[in-house]
């Protein structure tokens, strides 16, 4: 029986162009040629005709058809780099995404003490926390989320890149040690429950429960401004990611909350992104 001829890199990579389709079709096909060849993407520029043995087509195709059901580029991987730094991701987290780097570039441009405790709540993946650790070595960085999942990889995380994080398992600030925070930051869910982007792209495979928020989107960020203030220090600092329309409502919450300097900031894609506010009322609300 005669075998197959290789198939060379050029070859593979266009087929699944073809395939995937979407925004970043070449991007996705490359990343996950690599992933399965060990070659560098810049090795399939200069040598397309190099041929690719039968075992890792084979692997390269079973990635791509799940590519193009819509699987996350990054759940197949196993992997996603956020602020330069390479994270483990599964399907029980957010994959990190690139606008996220907004809100730990606002926490590092705030006046901090430089022992600063910090808070990073829901924190996934453990990226935002570990970005600041990576930038803030004498910050007491403290990270919780509810899912044991979502735990044991920010713990994984951490130990990979040996930075110092404590992460913890709590419903936000239920089950928190008592503690009192110069920063809370988080990305927190934040989709209203009908929202149509919920059926689309790779949202469709990230945990509801990482995404959607009530009705309006807002139950969750409702909670952690009311719940904040009894967990910060004097003049300490409240930064909360969320949708593109939300900021004039969640500016509302943090001014009627009682919090101070409240303001929006944009991302990438120059929308308002991220609002904070700064807590300036000592001896008020204070953690039992």
């Amino acid at each position: 029986m005669m075998s197959k001829p290789l198939l060379t890199c050029e070859v593979l990579l266009g087929e699944a162009v073809a395939m995937i389709g979407g925004e970043t079709p070449r991007l996705d096909a490359e990343l996950l040629l690599n992933h399965v060849s060990g070659l560098s993407r810049t090795s399939f520029r200069a040598f397309p005709e190099r041929e690719v043995g039968a075992a890792v087509v084979a692997e390269f195709e079973r990635l791509v058809a799940q590519r193009i059901e819509g699987m996350p580029v990054a759940y197949l991987l196993g992997h996603q780099e956020f602020w330069s730094l390479p994270f483990k991701v599964s399907s029980s987290t957010l994959i990190p995404r690139p606008d996220t780097e907004c809100l730990v570039e606002q926490a590092l441009a705030l006046s901090l003490p430089d022992d600063a405790k910090v808070l990073d709540m829901g924190t996934g993946t453990g990226a935002i926390a570990l970005a600041l650790a990576s930038e803030q070595p004498n910050w007491l960085i403290t990270a919780c989320d509810l899912q044991e999942d979502a735990i044991a990889l920010a713990q994984a995380n951490a130990r990979e890149l040996r930075l110092p994080v404590n992460v913890f398992q709590s419903s936000w600030f239920a089950g928190l040690p008592t503690d009192r925070f110069d920063l809370i930051v988080s990305n927190p869910p934040y989709i209203a429950s009908d929202d149509d982007h919920l059926g689309e792209g790779d949202v469709r495979f990230e945990p509801a429960s990482a995404l959607v928020a009530g009705v309006d989107g807002l139950d969750d960020i409702r909670q952690i401004v009311a719940e904040a203030p009894a967990w910060l220090n004097n003049n300490g600092w409240l930064l909360l990611e969320h949708g593109f329309d939300q900021a004039s409502a969640v500016q509302a919450l943090f001014s009627e909350r009682g919090f101070t300097q409240v303001k929006s900031r944009k991302d990438y894609g120059r929308n308002d992104r991220m609002t904070l506010g700064q807590w300036a009322q000592q001896g008020a609300d204070h953690a039992e």
